[in-house]
Protein backbone atom coordinates (compact mmCIF):
# COMPACT_ATOMS: atom_id res chain seq x y z
CA UNK A 1 0.00 0.00 0.00
CA UNK A 2 1.38 3.45 -1.21
CA UNK A 3 1.97 6.09 1.93
CA UNK A 4 -0.49 9.16 1.36
CA UNK A 5 1.29 12.23 0.06
CA UNK A 6 2.31 14.70 2.96
CA UNK A 7 1.72 18.30 2.92
CA UNK A 8 3.93 20.00 2.64
CA UNK A 9 6.33 17.77 2.20
CA UNK A 10 8.90 19.44 0.15
CA UNK A 11 9.29 22.97 3.04
CA UNK A 12 9.39 19.92 5.51
CA UNK A 13 11.97 17.75 3.74
CA UNK A 14 13.93 20.97 3.71
CA UNK A 15 13.61 21.95 7.56
CA UNK A 16 15.25 18.70 8.04
CA UNK A 17 18.19 19.48 5.84
CA UNK A 18 21.10 18.94 8.68
CA UNK A 19 20.33 15.56 8.59
CA UNK A 20 20.16 14.07 5.28
CA UNK A 21 23.19 13.12 3.97
CA UNK A 22 23.64 14.21 -0.32
CA UNK A 23 25.38 11.27 -1.72
CA UNK A 24 27.91 12.07 -4.80
CA UNK A 25 27.28 9.05 -6.22
CA UNK A 26 23.56 9.54 -6.77
CA UNK A 27 23.65 11.80 -9.12
CA UNK A 28 26.39 12.79 -11.87
CA UNK A 29 29.08 10.66 -10.59
CA UNK A 30 26.73 7.30 -10.28
CA UNK A 31 28.71 5.85 -13.39
CA UNK A 32 32.18 6.95 -12.53
CA UNK A 33 34.81 4.67 -12.04
CA UNK A 34 35.55 3.36 -9.09
CA UNK A 35 37.38 6.36 -7.08
CA UNK A 36 37.63 6.56 -2.98
CA UNK A 37 36.78 9.95 -3.15
CA UNK A 38 32.88 9.43 -4.35
CA UNK A 39 32.17 7.40 -1.58
CA UNK A 40 30.96 8.44 2.38
CA UNK A 41 33.52 8.63 4.33
CA UNK A 42 32.66 8.87 7.89
CA UNK A 43 36.34 10.68 9.19
CA UNK A 44 35.97 13.02 6.58
CA UNK A 45 32.57 14.01 7.50
CA UNK A 46 32.40 13.67 11.09
CA UNK A 47 35.75 13.24 12.26
CA UNK A 48 36.09 10.18 13.98
CA UNK A 49 36.10 6.63 12.78
CA UNK A 50 33.07 5.09 14.95
CA UNK A 51 31.27 1.97 13.95
CA UNK A 52 28.59 2.61 11.11
CA UNK A 53 25.58 0.75 11.03
CA UNK A 54 23.32 1.83 8.63
CA UNK A 55 18.77 0.90 8.18
CA UNK A 56 17.59 0.14 5.26
CA UNK A 57 13.96 1.31 5.15
CA UNK A 58 13.62 3.48 8.57
CA UNK A 59 9.71 3.87 8.63
CA UNK A 60 8.56 6.39 10.86
CA UNK A 61 11.77 6.60 12.66
CA UNK A 62 11.28 4.62 16.31
CA UNK A 63 13.39 2.35 15.81
CA UNK A 64 16.05 5.08 14.24
CA UNK A 65 15.85 7.41 17.09
CA UNK A 66 16.06 4.61 19.56
CA UNK A 67 18.72 2.50 18.62
CA UNK A 68 20.96 6.04 17.60
CA UNK A 69 19.82 7.06 21.68
CA UNK A 70 21.20 4.02 22.79
CA UNK A 71 24.36 3.80 21.25
CA UNK A 72 25.43 7.26 21.04
CA UNK A 73 29.41 6.32 19.75
CA UNK A 74 27.89 4.46 16.81
CA UNK A 75 26.89 6.45 13.59
CA UNK A 76 23.61 5.31 12.48
CA UNK A 77 22.39 6.09 8.66
CA UNK A 78 18.85 5.32 7.89
CA UNK A 79 18.51 4.60 3.90
CA UNK A 80 14.65 5.36 3.29
CA UNK A 81 13.66 5.53 -0.60
CA UNK A 82 9.45 6.87 0.39
CA UNK A 83 10.30 10.48 1.74
CA UNK A 84 6.86 10.56 3.02
CA UNK A 85 8.04 8.28 5.46
CA UNK A 86 11.68 9.31 5.72
CA UNK A 87 10.15 13.18 6.82
CA UNK A 88 8.57 12.07 9.80
CA UNK A 89 11.84 10.07 10.44
CA UNK A 90 14.15 13.36 10.46
CA UNK A 91 11.53 15.30 12.13
CA UNK A 92 11.55 12.71 15.09
CA UNK A 93 15.37 12.37 15.57
CA UNK A 94 15.29 16.31 15.16
CA UNK A 95 12.78 16.54 17.86
CA UNK A 96 14.97 14.53 19.83
CA UNK A 97 18.48 16.30 19.40
CA UNK A 98 19.72 13.50 18.43
CA UNK A 99 23.74 14.15 16.49
CA UNK A 100 24.96 10.68 15.52
CA UNK A 101 21.77 9.79 13.12
CA UNK A 102 21.88 10.87 9.66
CA UNK A 103 19.25 9.80 6.58
CA UNK A 104 20.35 9.10 3.05
CA UNK A 105 16.97 9.14 -0.02
CA UNK A 106 17.97 6.07 -1.78
CA UNK A 107 16.65 2.42 -2.63
CA UNK A 108 19.12 -0.48 -1.23
CA UNK A 109 20.27 -1.43 -4.27
CA UNK A 110 22.56 1.09 -4.45
CA UNK A 111 24.93 0.71 -1.72
CA UNK A 112 27.68 -0.25 -3.03
CA UNK A 113 27.47 3.23 -5.26
CA UNK A 114 27.19 5.07 -2.17
CA UNK A 115 29.67 3.27 0.60
CA UNK A 116 33.05 2.20 0.19
CA UNK A 117 34.18 -1.29 0.24
CA UNK A 118 34.35 -2.70 4.64
CA UNK A 119 32.54 0.96 5.57
CA UNK A 120 29.46 -0.88 7.46
CA UNK A 121 29.69 -3.07 10.36
CA UNK A 122 26.41 -3.62 11.04
CA UNK A 123 22.80 -3.42 8.94
CA UNK A 124 19.66 -3.44 10.34
CA UNK A 125 16.50 -4.64 8.01
CA UNK A 126 13.02 -4.20 9.83
CA UNK A 127 10.06 -5.96 8.73
CA UNK A 128 10.37 -5.25 4.80
CA UNK A 129 7.68 -5.95 2.45
CA UNK A 130 7.94 -9.51 1.85
CA UNK A 131 6.92 -9.50 -1.94
CA UNK A 132 4.55 -13.44 -1.49
CA UNK A 133 4.64 -13.85 -5.44
CA UNK A 134 7.32 -15.97 -6.22
CA UNK A 135 8.17 -13.70 -9.74
CA UNK A 136 8.37 -10.84 -6.49
CA UNK A 137 10.96 -12.37 -4.82
CA UNK A 138 14.13 -10.77 -6.38
CA UNK A 139 12.78 -7.89 -4.65
CA UNK A 140 12.79 -9.47 -1.03
CA UNK A 141 15.58 -7.17 0.67
CA UNK A 142 17.03 -10.86 1.89
CA UNK A 143 17.45 -12.05 -1.74
CA UNK A 144 20.97 -13.24 -3.12
CA UNK A 145 21.30 -9.97 -5.07
CA UNK A 146 20.52 -7.42 -1.88
CA UNK A 147 22.64 -10.22 0.14
CA UNK A 148 25.91 -9.57 -2.37
CA UNK A 149 25.42 -5.55 -2.54
CA UNK A 150 25.54 -6.00 1.36
CA UNK A 151 28.68 -7.96 1.20
CA UNK A 152 30.37 -5.35 -0.89
CA UNK A 153 29.72 -2.51 1.68
CA UNK A 154 30.47 -4.86 5.53
CA UNK A 155 33.63 -5.33 6.79
CA UNK A 156 34.78 -8.65 7.40
CA UNK A 157 32.53 -10.38 10.12
CA UNK A 158 29.81 -7.26 9.67
CA UNK A 159 26.58 -8.35 10.88
CA UNK A 160 23.08 -7.84 9.09
CA UNK A 161 20.22 -7.68 11.97
CA UNK A 162 16.72 -8.88 10.11
CA UNK A 163 13.61 -8.95 12.01
CA UNK A 164 10.20 -9.43 10.17
CA UNK A 165 6.23 -10.53 11.55
CA UNK A 166 5.92 -12.92 8.10
CA UNK A 167 6.51 -16.17 8.76
CA UNK A 168 6.86 -17.13 4.93
CA UNK A 169 9.45 -14.36 4.27
CA UNK A 170 11.64 -15.84 7.48
CA UNK A 171 11.44 -19.24 6.70
CA UNK A 172 12.64 -18.57 3.06
CA UNK A 173 15.47 -15.97 4.24
CA UNK A 174 16.81 -18.49 6.66
CA UNK A 175 17.49 -20.57 3.67
CA UNK A 176 18.60 -17.96 1.54
CA UNK A 177 21.08 -15.92 3.67
CA UNK A 178 23.38 -18.89 4.12
CA UNK A 179 24.06 -19.40 0.73
CA UNK A 180 25.49 -16.36 0.32
CA UNK A 181 28.55 -16.54 2.61
CA UNK A 182 26.61 -15.37 5.80
CA UNK A 183 26.41 -17.81 8.84
CA UNK A 184 23.15 -17.42 11.22
CA UNK A 185 22.79 -16.90 15.08
CA UNK A 186 20.19 -15.71 17.52
CA UNK A 187 17.04 -17.50 14.98
CA UNK A 188 14.05 -16.87 16.61
CA UNK A 189 10.78 -16.78 15.93
CA UNK A 190 9.38 -15.50 18.95
CA UNK A 191 11.49 -12.64 20.04
CA UNK A 192 9.37 -11.44 22.93
CA UNK A 193 7.86 -14.54 24.26
CA UNK A 194 9.80 -13.65 27.55
CA UNK A 195 9.11 -9.78 27.68
CA UNK A 196 10.03 -6.82 24.84
CA UNK A 197 13.81 -7.69 23.67
CA UNK A 198 15.74 -4.85 22.32
CA UNK A 199 14.85 -1.83 20.33
CA UNK A 200 11.10 -2.11 18.48
CA UNK A 201 9.87 -0.31 15.28
CA UNK A 202 6.67 1.39 15.29
CA UNK A 203 5.32 -1.54 13.35
CA UNK A 204 6.93 -4.03 16.13
CA UNK A 205 5.14 -2.34 19.30
CA UNK A 206 1.77 -2.66 17.90
CA UNK A 207 2.27 -6.35 16.71
CA UNK A 208 3.46 -7.15 20.44
CA UNK A 209 0.44 -5.98 22.09
CA UNK A 210 -1.70 -7.95 19.64
CA UNK A 211 0.46 -10.79 20.53
CA UNK A 212 1.75 -11.13 16.94
CA UNK A 213 5.39 -13.25 17.16
CA UNK A 214 8.19 -11.51 15.73
CA UNK A 215 11.28 -13.58 13.88
CA UNK A 216 14.57 -12.82 14.08
CA UNK A 217 17.83 -13.73 12.88
CA UNK A 218 21.89 -12.36 12.91
CA UNK A 219 23.54 -13.25 9.93
CA UNK A 220 27.51 -12.92 10.30
CA UNK A 221 29.51 -12.13 7.13
CA UNK A 222 32.02 -15.23 6.34
CA UNK A 223 35.09 -15.30 3.50
CA UNK A 224 32.88 -16.72 0.27
CA UNK A 225 33.44 -16.88 -3.02
CA UNK A 226 30.37 -17.20 -5.30
CA UNK A 227 30.09 -20.68 -7.02
CA UNK A 228 30.32 -20.18 -10.95
CA UNK A 229 26.68 -20.61 -13.04
CA UNK A 230 27.28 -24.25 -13.47
CA UNK A 231 27.92 -25.19 -10.06
CA UNK A 232 24.38 -23.13 -9.21
CA UNK A 233 22.42 -25.30 -11.82
CA UNK A 234 22.62 -22.18 -14.37
CA UNK A 235 22.17 -22.98 -18.02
Amino acid sequence: MRMRKKKHLEERLEACAPVMLKMQNQNEHANDPLDDELFFDSMKVFGNNNPLHLEVGCGKGKFTAETAQANPDVLLIAVERCREAMVVAMERVIGEGLKNVFFIDADAALLPELFAPGEVDRLYINFCDPWPKSNQKKRRLTHGNFLKKYRQVLKGGGQIHFKTDNDKLFDWSVEEIPQFGFTLSDVTRDLHAGGPVGVMTDYEAKFYTEGKSINRCVATMVDWTEPEAADRGEA
